[in-house]
């Protein structure tokens, strides 16, 4: 794989030692059920980055003025755990550093040690996941690091919000957070009300957002290994995130589950542009664009 800087932002804004955030990508595929790909994800989103405009209309900002270093890639595959162990020594080396870290995969696991290390760094860490999915098995396939048990280890280390969630398996119900789960029926009929408001209210501490691109709708992102329909849109994503962000203080996110179709860019596109703009959220809150 070539080496791509995120956004292929010039050189002086991509030094590790002056950026403030670090994209970590890793194309880890070992556990998909269904689809297979998600491990040429972290390329397409770097690569559709090479193709974006870099002036955030909506913030009158270049995002990319804070430093973005894009890491090497996490190439760690002999086993689900150990892959996880892998990202969490890393996420923890630049969290160490005083870096906002940006986890790309690949499959959603990839996500279990990127929480895992902020947790340690943050201990009053609550998670939002944005998903179809409630990813609550204890364990799947003989790992409880396979992608459909990430929130069941994040449970163990602290709270949660689900977003988006339409598809889980009856074992999974019984883990679901009482009155922390938005289901995407429920945001469509207005069950809710003003659901994004309600989402920001249960949220508490320092947060960390995960983004599982199957809980956007298939009709705006096709590509991705587990599709369900009626899922959010774009702008819905982004307004949640922006009220998070005001609200809260977002220390990290990550973008999982792209996997790319060489006959439609469009999904790798919309995954690194919202990328973007939430690195602009988080950036602009602080004073540092």
């Amino acid at each position: 794989m070539r080496k791509i800087h995120y956004g292929g932002i010039p050189k002086e804004f991509r030094s590790p030692e002056t950026a403030s955030v670090v994209i970590l990508p890793v194309p880890y595929d070992g556990t998909s059920t269904w689809v297979k790909g998600a491990d040429k994800g972290p390329e397409a989103i770097l690569e559709a980055s090479e193709n974006m405009e870099l002036y955030d209309i909506d913030l009158d900002a270049e995002n990319f003025r804070v430093g973005i270093y894009t890491d090497d890639y996490i190439t760690e595959d002999a086993t689900p755990k150990k892959m996880s162990q892998a990202v969490f020594r890393k996420v923890k080396k630049w969290l160490d550093q005083g870096k906002f870290i940006v986890t790309i995969g690949g499959e959603h696991s990839v996500s279990i040690g990127a929480i895992q290390a902020c947790h340690e760094h943050y201990p009053d860490l609550q998670v939002l996941q944005i998903d179809a999915h409630t990813d609550l098995r204890p364990e799947y396939e003989g790992s409880k690091y396979n992608h459909a048990c990430v929130m069941a280890r994040v449970r163990e280390w602290c709270p949660f919000v689900q977003v988006g969630i339409r598809s889980m398996d009856i074992i999974e119900k019984q883990f679901v957070p009482e009155g922390k789960v938005f289901y995407a029926s429920g945001i469509r009929n207005g069950r809710y009300g003003d659901w994004i408001s309600e989402v920001t209210e249960k949220l508490g501490g320092k947060v960390y957002v995960t983004i599982d691109l199957d809980g956007l709708d298939p009709s705006i992102l096709p590509s991705t290994g587990t599709p369900e329909p009626s899922g959010l849109l774009y702008h819905e994503v982004v307004n949640l995130i922006r009220a998070v962000n005001e609200k809260h203080e977002i220390i990290g996110f990550d973008v999982v589950e792209l996997c790319p179709n060489p006959n439609e860019k469009s999904s790798n596109f919309l995954a690194s542009k919202l990328l973007y703009q939430i690195i602009g959220f988080v950036f602009k809150k602080n004073g540092k664009l």
